[in-house]
């Protein structure tokens, strides 16, 4: 190998090396963002928009409220995953997050959370309308400040965790200039009432390792036979009628209330099915469930409401 050959390696490896490292740091802080969890969040704050502005869709503006409130989501993601970085290292489904492996550091992770959550809420302010801006960092609170330290101290959390988690479609309600009506609450409680049945399924999963990680999850914190899946039940029950409201608040017509039924009933259907039998298949069968549960539900209502306005 000549000399010039040597030189070349000699400069072009560590450029490639640099690169890798360059580029691993960068997934590292996208799986921080948790991308598959903000991604459905971002589409029903389209849809939620949508919904808001059926008579006068505009494009720029939605991108304006994503930009602001995918922000704030990922601020929100990173600064959760901060707090809980010790409960991370203790389950084995998290301790490949990129905090309890040690790939990035806490300081690097607490300014990376509080920019982007800041700029979100500031680009809102600016740029959409100070309620959304205003609920985003009401969103940001609840989840951050309030529901993630109580995962520690009590099984109210999921509860209390619900509350932002119903909040993405009616920031896109709010981005488009609507206000907060019977119209936006009957979608905040179809939010509210499908997260149960879902995250309890998720959380009957893992309840092994939330009670290893002292975190006060149901399962884990009540082991009662059977008491998840009759909690399942029950909310998948008051899902049907709350999820039939927009037609009576004039949101949605006769074809959204015919789906949103079917669905209801698929949804109870599997919850008494994990009732009956608490396997791992009957939970991720309801997991699978809620989650084609809520998009083609919220698909359906916003293309019922485009209908009502031709």
């Amino acid at each position: 190998m000549s000399t010039t050959q040597q030189s070349y390696i000699a400069v072009e490896e560590p450029k490639a090396a640099a690169r890798t490292i360059s580029l691993a740091r960068l997934a590292d802080y996208l799986e921080l963002t948790k991308p598959r969890i903000s991604t459905m969040a971002l589409i029903s704050v389209a849809l939620g928009y949508t919904l808001g502005s059926a008579h006068s869709w505009s494009l720029l503006p939605l991108i304006h409220a994503l930009f602001g409130i995918g922000l704030v989501a990922v601020g929100c993601n990173s600064l959760n995953q901060l707090l809980e970085i010790k409960s991370d290292q203790l389950m084995p489904r998290t301790t490949g997050r990129p905090l309890p492996s040690g790939r990035l550091s806490v300081s690097e992770v607490l300014v990376f959370g509080i920019l982007c959550a800041l700029i979100g809420i500031f680009y809102l302010a600016l740029m959409v309308n100070l309620l959304t801006a205003f609920l985003s960092m009401l969103t940001l609170v609840l989840y951050v400040v309030v529901y993630t330290p109580l995962k520690r101290c009590t099984s109210f959390c999921t509860t209390i965790g619900a509350i932002p988690g119903a909040m993405p479609p009616i920031l896109g309600w709010t981005a488009a200039g609507g206000n907060l009506n019977t119209a936006s609450f009957s979608i905040f409680a179809i939010m509210f009432l499908w997260q149960f049945p879902h995250f309890l399924a998720i959380a009957w999963l893992y309840r092994h390792q939330y009670h290893q990680a002292g975190l006060k999850m149901l399962p884990a914190a009540d082991p009662r036979p059977r008491m998840i899946g009759w909690m399942c039940v029950i909310y998948a029950t008051l899902l049907i009628p709350v999820s039939l409201l927009p037609q009576y608040v004039s949101l949605a017509g006769s074809v959204y209330s015919g789906v949103a039924l079917v669905l209801g009933i698929a949804y109870l259907i599997f919850s008494i099915r994990f009732l009956g039998n608490e396997t791992r298949k009957t939970a991720r069968e309801l997991i699978w469930c809620s989650l084609i549960y809520l998009p083609v539900l919220l698909i359906t209502l916003t293309w019922d409401r485009l209908q009502l306005f031709n």
